[in-house]
């Protein structure tokens, strides 16, 4: 038996996707999940169009308010858990309605992940105290001595992507621009109990700030 379709209503913050989405709710047997890299952290409200108490009442959104502002929430993290939640949603016989801004969490979503490694705390405190010590352009000029692409990628006041990417570089011995571009068809999932993406027959995708054709 074929899976439902997903859903995916995607456009920049105040562009109306809520309002979209709950509409959607009203006519179809959807439950949505949030794709909002800000959305996830408890207490971030102002400036991300947060659906307030009444619209979650309406139509509960999984995947906001699940982290506390100084946890890490990675677009690895996303993607396992918006899967587990497609999944889950799909089990019950409803579509899985994917609304947000992030387009690198849909990206993720619909071409898996780069084959990147997982972040190495004691690494990651190295990196820190160098970047404290020395100041974010030393990173920067070890990312550019090594991987000039990436180098021109990331801005050098940009302290997550730059410290993610000299650990990387250290931890694989390989340019991250390199790993940038494998991306591996396989969702992660190592237990295999989470559908793959690529298990949905189609998608339907509407850009939120678009006017009719």
């Amino acid at each position: 038996m074929a899976l439902p379709p997903a859903i995916f209503l995607m456009g920049p913050t105040a562009s109306g996707k809520t309002d979209l989405a709950l509409e959607l709710c009203r006519h179809l047997p959807c439950d949505i999940i949030s794709v909002d890299s800000a959305m996830v952290y408890r207490g971030l409200d102002i400036g991300t169009a947060k659906p307030g108490a009444e619209e979650l009442a309406q139509a509960p959104h999984r995947l906001i308010d699940i982290c506390d502002p100084a946890e890490t929430y990675s677009v690895a993290d996303f993607r396992r858990d918006a899967l587990a939640g497609m999944a889950d949603i799909t089990r019950r016989g409803r579509i899985p309605l994917l609304v947000g801004g992030t387009m690198m969490y849909f990206k993720a979503l619909r071409q898996g992940m780069s084959d990147l490694p997982q972040a190495d705390p004691d690494l990651r405190r190295r990196l820190e105290h160098q970047a404290r010590e020395q100041g974010l352009v030393s990173l920067h000029r070890e990312l550019a001595a090594i991987d000039p692409e990436a180098a021109s990628r990331i801005h050098p006041n940009n302290r997550q992507r730059l410290i993610r990417a000299v650990e990387v570089i250290r931890l694989t011995g390989r340019p991250i621009s390199e790993l940038w571009r494998a991306t591996p068809g396989s969702d992660g999932n190592a237990s295999g109990k989470s559908a793959n993406i690529k298990d949905y027959p189609y998608f339907t995708q509407w850009q939120a700030d678009e006017g009719p054709g």
